[in-house]
This record gives C-alpha cells, structure tokens and sequence, in this order.
C-alpha cells in the first residue's frame, strides 16, 4: 500500500463525521482523489499528497483541475520528515492556490495545520459564513 493510501485510511479512521468517496478516475486526469460530504449535506474535493521534503509535485491535470475548479476544493499534505516553520504533520491549502503551493511547496502557509483544524475548515464547506 502506498504512502497515499495510507493517508487516505487515516483520515477516514480519524474524521468519521464525514463521508469521503476515493476517486480512481484514469479517463479524467487531474481529478482530485477525494470526493468529501459533509455533516451540513456539501461536497468538497481533497487532493491528497504525502511528502518527505518541503516539495509537493502535482501533474498539469492537477493543475488545471485546481484553477478551474477553485471554490471547495483542497489539498491536503502529509509530511514524513522533519516539519517546517509554519507546517504541522497535517496541513491543508485550498485548491485555488495550487500554482503558489507546487511553486513553494510546504513554506507556503497552510488554511489549517493539524487535523482538527482541517476537519474544522471541511465542516465550514457550504455555510454561510
């Protein structure tokens, strides 16, 4: 099993509140790897990337899919080594600044670090703030 696989067991073990659908779509390239529902009726898509450095790599599909696509949707990153200055293990960006994200990687500032403040920031989809 893959290090993203594994990260997608985690976060369904620890955010049970939601429902997340995995996506393995070959016909529609660039397509987020989590569909997510959640508790006020929402949908939302989380790309997931684990990483052992600073750096994140994205496909131009994942690219293009971001940019067209910017309002609920995020990416969620996992790092394997040591954190960075304004990083946690967990930490999410959204989707719309994914050209900033593959460019600086993790020293870009996340939405939320952490999980709780993730499954914060995925419950807020949808409300009206």
């Amino acid at each position: 099993m893959g290090p993203e696989a594994k990260f997608y067991k985690e976060i369904k073990r620890k955010l049970p509140e939601f429902s997340f659908i995995r996506i393995e779509n070959s016909s529609l390239l660039g397509t987020p790897d989590l569909l997510v529902y959640n508790t006020s009726g929402h949908f939302c898509t989380v790309e997931l990337k684990v990483s052992k450095g600073k750096k994140l790599r994205f496909s131009p599909h994942q690219i293009a899919f971001h940019k067209r696509h910017p309002d609920n949707t995020f990416i969620l990153a996992k790092t394997l080594g040591p954190c960075f200055s304004k990083t946690s293990p967990i930490s999410m960006y959204r989707g719309s600044r994914i050209t900033e994200l593959a460019a600086c990687g993790l020293t870009l500032e996340a939405c939320c670090l952490g999980l709780d403040a993730c499954r914060l920031m995925l419950a807020q989809v949808g409300s009206k703030a």
